[in-house]
């Protein structure tokens, strides 16, 4: 492991997976602590909604996994803290904190193009989470297909030229992700929200927010106090606790 890796927190790789969130389900229960799981290949790979999500050869694909306290709308929140851990990598390996961008409700862009997701998943049962398997992918090597109406997705390869492997990626990421939970568990959420709105893509800009059975249009005033995005509309100003979003 890096020196600079956190301490307490595991880790473990993996050759090849069908899903990191899916392994880190089947090895919670036997898990001392939080862990990382990297999978140097991943099959079955998944985003938002079930959604495939698809892994090139050299990207990055973990999870992290851990048992946090708290309603599950508080345990939620560490979506923004796995954004911000992934912008401060991203800067680490680049040096080019002007080039990355974060999108509600999770994405990281490059250049203005999708370099990385997350997914939140509960382990557990009832009004508290047992355990909570954050995953993370990230374009480091190659992009894959565009999907009709959605950012397109770029590779860190294919826009700066630096090749970074999952290994090296993981020891910037890990103590990052370590840093930004110690600042919610001593601070609260405020300072992470306006973290992350100092780097958010598109703010004060038109943007179309897709619900399950509902649609609407409006310009991006930020996230509330509880995560969600804000469109300010002919209406007013709305809240949307989930949605997929785009630019318009």
């Amino acid at each position: 492991m890096s020196s600079n890796w956190p301490d307490g927190v595991g880790q473990i790789i993996l050759p090849e997976i069908d899903s990191t969130n899916a392994e880190a389900a089947r090895r919670a229960p036997g898990l001392s602590g939080p862990t990382w799981i990297l999978a140097l290949r991943q099959t079955k790979g998944r985003g938002r909604r079930g959604r495939d999500w698809r892994d090139p050869e050299g990207n990055f694909a973990a999870t992290y996994v851990t048992r946090p306290g708290g309603p599950p709308e508080q345990v939620a929140l560490r979506s923004f803290i796995a954004a911000l851990a992934l912008h401060e990598a991203l800067v680490t390996v680049t040096g080019r904190p002007d080039a990355f961008a974060l999108k509600w409700p999770n994405d990281v862009l490059l250049n203005g193009g999708k370099l990385a997701g997350i997914l939140l998943e509960s382990i557990g049962h009832g009004a508290q989470v047992g355990h909570l398997a954050i995953g993370i992918g990230v374009n480091l090597r190659a992009a894959p297909p565009a999907d009709a109406g959605a950012v397109a997705p770029v590779s860190l390869m294919g826009e700066t030229g630096l090749n970074v492997t999952p290994q090296e990626f993981l020891a910037c990421l890990a103590p990052a992700f370590a840093r930004w939970e110690a600042q919610l568990a001593t601070y609260g959420f405020a300072p992470i929200r306006q973290a992350w709105l100092d780097r958010a893509a598109r703010l004060g800009q038109p943007m179309i927010a897709r619900m399950v059975h509902d649609s609407v249009t409006g310009t991006f005033e930020g996230i509330d106090a509880h995560g969600a995005l804000q469109l300010r509309t002919g209406e007013g100003l709305r809240a949307i606790p989930a949605a997929d979003v785009y630019f318009a």
